[in-house]
């Protein structure tokens, strides 16, 4: 039964992801009252937070631009299970990669800090903009939900980008250089860490915070360029991702948790440029020092 009900919501999802998304975005304009109750009090708290001097007028004005956007990428992620090759190059955008494909002659690898940012999935595209010979990867968290987490992972791989299982990425990544495959590698890092993988806090939109540390000390253990995805959305259903170099060798980083802590600081100044397009349904500061 549960085979069947998956099979039926996959296939109507791909239906619906064959409308145009001038079309698609008219549903979410649609889906928007329906879905201002999803996580309200975690959205109004973390921005409430984030932004101590604001009042409440403001607090609501952008929780409701948040949602307004929430909507938009919703129908854009059910788009992706089908927009063709054509589409994706026409509305995700990247600059730097030149600078990325010479640090890759340098380097085994380059990674790139992400964040829950603009549409962080259109991202995996990055395969298709790559010079032929050149491996694009992501780390992720698998699923609980078997049949849920084979959908993320037919709609990441899509245009050739390989999944890394977080809890293996190390191992895989070793593998990777071991066969001399030079990869750009993607680390979305503004999750919060488990209590017991808490290693460095710092001051993050206002608030005492617990930061991932691992691509940091992944990066310094096989020899990596950083980078950091600075992503804008011109207009609706466009993106643009500016690759910004963080280190040319990860090595270079004088402090311990150097490059994560400039992570973090990058991270909060595109939020703060427009915090709309940050993910604030998620449950980010759950820990206390």
């Amino acid at each position: 039964m549960k085979s069947l009900c998956y099979h039926t919501a996959y296939y109507f999802l791909v239906l619906l992801s064959r409308l145009p998304l001038r079309v698609l975005y008219l549903l979410a304009d649609m889906l928007r009252p329906f879905v201002w109750s999803y996580r309200r009090k975690v959205v109004t708290e973390n921005l409430r937070n984030a932004f101590p001097s604001m009042n409440e007028k403001r607090v609501a004005m952008h929780a409701r631009s948040f949602y307004h956007f929430f909507c938009d990428l919703v129908v854009e992620q059910i788009k992706f299970l089908t927009i063709s090759e054509d589409e994706i190059r026409r509305r995700m955008r990247f600059e730097g990669i030149d600078e990325m494909e010479r640090d890759l002659e340098q380097e085994p690898f380059v990674f790139v800090y992400l964040g829950h940012y603009g549409n962080w999935e259109w991202i995996s595209t990055l395969g298709l903009w790559l010079s032929e010979g050149l491996h694009a990867a992501q780390l992720y968290k698998p699923l609980h939900d078997k049949a849920l987490d084979g959908l993320f992972l037919k709609m990441r791989t899509r245009f050739g980008s390989e999944c890394i299982d977080k809890n293996i990425a190390l191992r895989r990544i070793v593998q990777l250089k071991q066969e001399g495959r030079r990869s750009v590698i993607g680390f979305i890092s503004d999750q919060s860490p488990r209590v017991d993988s808490i290693h460095d806090w710092v001051t993050f939109l206002s608030q005492d915070t617990p930061v991932f540390t691992g691509t940091e000390r992944i990066a310094k253990k096989v020899g990596a360029a950083v980078y950091f995805a600075d992503v804008t959305r011109p207009a609706r259903g466009q993106y643009l991702c500016r690759f910004r170099r963080m280190e040319a060798h990860a090595t270079n980083a004088k402090g311990e948790y150097e490059l994560t802590e400039r992570y973090m600081q990058l991270l909060e100044e595109m939020i703060r440029r427009n915090p709309r397009l940050w993910l604030w349904s998620h449950r980010r500061w759950k820990h206390r020092r």
